[in-house]
C-alpha cells in the first residue's frame, strides 16, 4: 500500500503541470490569418537573401584562396 501511495504522489506534478501549461496557452494570443501571412512572408524572403548573400561571400572566398594556392 505504500508503494502505491509513493507512485499516487509521483503522477500529482504532471497533472499540476499540464493544468498550468493549459493555462498558459489559453493566455496567448494568436495573430491573424492576414498577419500570419505577412511574417511568414517576411520570414521566408529574409532568410532567402541572406542564403544568398552567404552563397556568394563563401563562393568568393573559395575563389580567392583557390586563386592563392595556385
Amino acid at each position: 500500500m505504500d508503494l502505491w501511495k509513493q507512485k499516487k504522489k509521483q503522477k500529482a506534478p504532471k497533472k499540476n503541470w499540464i493544468k498550468g501549461l493549459q493555462a498558459e496557452f489559453k493566455k496567448i494570443i494568436w495573430p491573424d490569418k492576414q498577419t500570419l501571412v505577412k511574417q511568414t512572408v517576411a520570414v521566408v524572403s529574409i532568410t532567402a537573401v541572406v542564403g544568398v548573400f552567404i552563397a556568394v561571400i563563401d563562393s568568393g572566398i573559395l575563389q580567392l584562396l583557390n586563386l592563392i594556392i595556385k
